[in-house]
């Protein structure tokens, strides 16, 4: 409103300046003209009255004539004016034409008159109409500032949806929403791994009470006086079982949180033939009645971490012989491992649940127990650390079984 206001004095002042300036001009020009006639009147031989008369018609310009000597031979003296013509006539007389203020004064007076009352009312009608535009125009703000106060308060979901989005407001209210999404989106994602992370520890808990307290009844029962030699030695066995099954835990556990925390591959160019071959004879020793039956054709060469990958391959091939009941098949090719048993196969709507944490399908499967649900999905973890992925399908031949599939990036070499 005062930029308002600022730019109708402006106006106003500079009309006003630019209009006496053409009132200046005219009078000098109506001077000029007026003189002009009295030189021709006198020249056809008038008289000073008559040329008096005749010169002063139409108002607003005072004439006089004077003789050689400077005595007023007719009209009127007047006060001296800023604008003033004078001019010799024939004869040796001298006319002078004083133009009147109300030949320029009285049209700058109105002039005046019209700005001062129609500025005020151009003011008047501004200010009306920017209160009223710009209520209008911001109502969008203030509906984003009714928003943020009541998702401050606790309501959700709530959305300024604008109805034009090509306006600079609008644009303003759809990246309003979006940020909404986003945050409630975030919100969304960090109560849910709030809640996987407790389930997570409590479900970790429970895995480590078993063992746990098997190591303290055994521990309890080794200590009784009248204990022969073979009960104590059955019950050390039990103690180290259940200490290892603590301790597979608490490294799977701790596995898991480094790929949480952003573990990154220690990449080494290695023939993943080489390295599968190593994990399978690991198992032979573990299994020499049951081999694995391993189809690899030719070098595979990949730049992986063999740690990581090897782990990945273990707990596949584990999780193979619990749950297969038959032989377990591996398949070398470029870029992909495929771990394939013959038990009973997993549910379709079962396949990627499996890779969930602390997740067994054991009753399903139909296989053994004793798995604390984390080796497949370390087994994800280290693929797709690496960039590749593992997934679970059904075998190719559509036989019996499940098909574990782990694919990792070539060798750019």
């Amino acid at each position: 409103m005062a930029v308002v206001a600022a730019v109708v004095v402006v106006v106003a002042v500079v009309s006003d300046v630019v209009f006496a300036a053409q009132s200046r001009s005219e009078a000098q020009t109506t001077l000029n003209g007026r003189a002009l006639q009295a030189e021709q009147l006198a020249d056809q031989g008038l008289s000073p009255d008559q040329v008096v008369r005749r010169t002063e018609v139409g108002g607003g310009v005072a004439v006089v004539v004077r003789g050689p000597t400077g005595q007023v031979l007719a009209g009127r003296v007047v006060e001296p004016a800023r604008r003033s013509v004078t001019r010799r006539l024939p004869g040796g007389d001298t006319v002078t034409l004083v133009a009147e203020p109300a030949l320029e004064g009285a049209a700058e007076s109105r002039l005046r008159r019209i700005l001062l009352f129609v500025g005020a009312a151009a003011i008047v009608v501004a200010v009306g109409a920017l209160l009223l535009t710009t209520r209008l125009a911001l109502a969008p703000l203030d509906a984003m500032t009714s928003l943020a106060r009541s998702i401050a308060g606790g309501r959700r979901g709530r959305r300024l949806d604008p109805e034009r989005r090509d306006t600079e407001l609008g644009r303003a209210a759809a990246a309003f929403d979006e940020m909404l999404d986003a945050l409630e989106g975030a919100e969304a994602a960090a109560r849910a791994s709030e809640a996987s992370t407790r389930r997570f520890v409590a479900d970790a808990a429970h895995e480590l009470r078993t063992p746990l307290a098997g190591i303290a009844a055994t521990a309890e029962a080794g200590t009784a006086p009248d204990l022969d030699p073979e009960a104590r030695e059955r019950l050390a066995l039990l103690l180290v079982r259940d200490a290892r099954r603590a301790g597979r835990i608490v490294d799977d556990l701790l596995t898991l949180a480094r790929y949480d925390a952003g573990l990154s591959p220690e990449r080494e160019e290695v023939d993943l033939v080489d390295l599968v071959r190593a994990e399978v004879d690991r198992d032979a020793v573990r299994h020499p009645d049951d081999p694995v039956v391993l189809d690899a054709a030719g070098p595979v060469p990949a730049a992986v971490d063999v740690e990581l990958v090897g782990q990945a391959l273990s707990n596949l091939l584990v999780n193979a012989r619990r749950h297969g009941g038959g032989s377990v098949h591996v398949t070398v090719r470029p870029g992909r491992i495929a771990v394939r048993d013959e038990g009973p196969g997993v549910p379709v709507e079962e396949r990627e649940r499996v890779f969930e944490r602390m997740v067994r399908l054991d009753e399903a499967r139909g296989g053994q127990s004793g798995g604390a649900g984390l080796g497949l999905a370390i087994a994800r973890e280290a693929a797709r650390a690496h960039g590749g992925d593992l997934v679970c399908a059904a075998p190719d031949d559509d036989g019996p079984g499940v098909l574990f599939v782990l694919t990792l990036p070539l060798s750019v070499s």
